[in-house]
């Protein structure tokens, strides 16, 4: 019998994106174990935490390995025990990619910070290919009205930005920071709007200013530039420490910045009376299976709106080079 090949982008040796970091190489299509689906990939985004990965800022777990873990497929064919997923449904999988289950944490709706936590494309093989296996009950239903391309970025920048917004307190009808206006951030303030916040965005790009502004932000300018009004709460998505700093200083006192990182360079000493009077600081770890069902489902009501910059898979450095250059408009996704 003849084994079937598919092919993957494959990191075996982490360097900068414009070295090409990945391989485009042939591997035996994936087998499902127990509690496990097998998929037919036919999208997957590309995250600036791929990037990290593919650099090394962020340490690989495992090399080689497949990145990617924004991922919309087919279920192709399901492993011993699996009831919920049949062969042809469409799933996506996301950067949570298992947990024990059994500890505090898991036990108390903590999955995200358990200690066995398994991430795709990190621990697991993702999507940066034509088919992946991932377990069963990680998996997620996507809504209609999402075409695979459209959908792809909402299961890493939609729910990571939810769970962002949701960590840092805002009420609806609340002033809220965004400091960073990529791909997450471009979702977050859809959710945003919807609750009926008004929305101040602080990024260096004039571009993604004006582009807040049409999307309905109340104020736009650059980090350095303090808004109008004090801030209930801020999520900052820029990778840096010093904008941290500039999202605490235009806080209200009992405010809090949620910190929307994997990766943060150092964050620069600051003057205590920034954090006095309540003031929180919160870092976004993960999320949760129930973060993404909440997202997906409010998704679909809203209806939240992708900008997708679409890239063959045999291209997929290059779409993490461009990212890396800041030239991507919206989300980058690769297509099998």
């Amino acid at each position: 019998m003849t084994l079937r090949l598919d092919r993957v982008q494959e990191l075996a040796s982490p360097r900068p994106a414009a070295e090409n970091p990945l391989a485009l190489v042939d591997r035996t299509v994936p087998t499902p174990g127990p509690g496990e689906i097998a998929i037919d990939v036919s999208a997957c985004g590309v995250c600036r935490t791929d990037l990290q990965l593919v650099e090394g800022d962020l340490p690989a777990r495992r090399l080689p390995i497949v990145p990617g873990h924004q991922v919309v497929g087919r279920v192709r064919a399901v492993g011993e025990g699996v009831a919920q997923w049949n062969p042809g449904d469409r799933v996506g999988v996301a950067w949570l990619g298992g947990s024990c289950g059994e500890c505090d944490l898991c036990s108390t709706g903590r999955e995200n910070l358990c200690a066995e936590a398994q991430f795709t494309g990190w621990d697991r093989d993702g999507g940066y290919g034509e088919s992946m296996v991932a377990l069963a009950d990680f998996a997620f239903a996507i809504p209609s009205g999402f075409t695979d391309e459209e959908a792809a970025p909402l299961l890493c920048g939609g729910v990571i930005g939810y769970r962002s917004l949701n960590i840092s307190g805002i009420q609806p009808g609340g002033r809220l920071g965004l400091f960073g206006f990529g791909a997450s951030a471009l979702l977050a303030i859809q959710v945003a709007l919807h609750w009926g916040c008004e929305v101040y965005v602080a990024t260096r790009s004039s571009t993604e200013q004006r582009r807040a502004l049409e999307m309905g932000a109340v104020w736009a300018g650059g980090y350095d530039d303090p808004p109008p009004e004090p801030l209930d709460a801020a999520i900052t998505f820029a990778p840096v420490g010093s904008v941290v700093v500039a999202a605490l200083s235009a806080l209200r006192p009992g405010g809090t910045v949620a910190i929307n990182a994997i990766h943060l360079d150092e964050i620069p000493s600051f003057d205590y009376d920034l954090l006095w009077r309540e003031r929180g600081l919160r870092s976004v770890a993960n999320f949760t299976r129930r973060d993404a069902e909440e997202f997906l489902a409010l998704a679909f009501e809203i209806p939240i709106r992708t900008v997708v910059d679409v890239y063959p898979l045999a291209d997929a450095n290059l779409a993490l080079d461009r990212l890396q250059r800041g030239e991507i408009d919206g989300a980058a996704v690769l297509t099998m």
